[in-house]
């Protein structure tokens, strides 16, 4: 549990690093994010209620089985993407004038339950982060992926901001109700090394065609689950 709670604190800085590098992918979704933070800084309080009353053998048993589903939503996410978009769309569609050119689709705004499936996803995430933290990233790219009318940029950068929602509420949890179980040495060695991640990392990644930072998100993905798994 010390492990935990000192990666959580410890990865805030990295998280504000993040957020700040992909500020401009966030243009155009502030409403979509003033909508999930809530659902995704819910979840993490309850994910760390959780972690402060129940053993750690309970979601380490689940841990891995969501970072697969998580890595199948990000491999497939174009074409499950894809899927949705076409869903959210038809409503939207302009039919061709007889003998005339086919008018163009209009985008419709996603159906209600499609927005209350994001949300409840989201929340679900939240719980997730605040009682594991470790790849809580990788599920969170691959349900925005999917849901997010945007780019998988798009998403990584909403991705970012919920996790420092989570991980912040989290924090602020372990101060009040778990301060001697924070290891400080490790919270400050964490918090350097995942700053200077941040930082480096928007900056590559935001370079990144989706395909290549599809495939780095597997790649790491992958690595989180051996070290969960073995």
């Amino acid at each position: 549990m010390a492990a935990t709670i000192s990666n959580a604190m410890g990865l805030i800085a990295g998280n504000l690093a993040g957020s700040w590098g992909y500020r401009r992918e966030l243009a155009g979704l502030k409403t979509t994010l003033l909508k999930l933070l809530p659902a995704s800084v819910l979840g993490g309080i309850t994910g760390a209620a959780l972690l402060l009353h129940l053993p750690e053998s309970v979601f380490g048993t689940v841990a891995p089985y969501l970072v697969v589903v998580a890595l199948l939503f990000v491999v497939f996410q174009p074409k499950l993407q894809a899927w949705v978009r076409r869903r959210a769309e038809l409503p939207g569609q302009v039919p061709a004038v007889a003998g005339g050119p086919a008018m163009p689709a209009v985008p419709a705004k996603p159906p209600r339950r499609q927005s209350v499936i994001l949300v409840i996803l989201i929340y679900l995430a939240g719980v997730y982060g605040g009682y594991f933290v470790a790849a809580q990233g990788i599920l969170l790219v691959g349900i925005l992926g999917i849901f997010l009318h945007g780019s998988i940029q798009n998403a990584n950068a909403m991705k970012n901001i919920l996790v420092l929602g989570v991980n912040i509420v989290a924090a602020v949890s372990y101060l009040i109700f778990a301060f001697d179980r924070i290891v400080w040495p490790v919270v400050a060695l964490i918090a350097v090394s995942s700053l200077i991640g941040g930082f480096l990392g928007a900056a590559v990644g935001r370079r990144l065609s989706p395909v290549v930072l599809r495939t780095v998100i597997v790649l790491l993905g992958l690595l989180a689950l051996w070290n969960m798994v073995f």
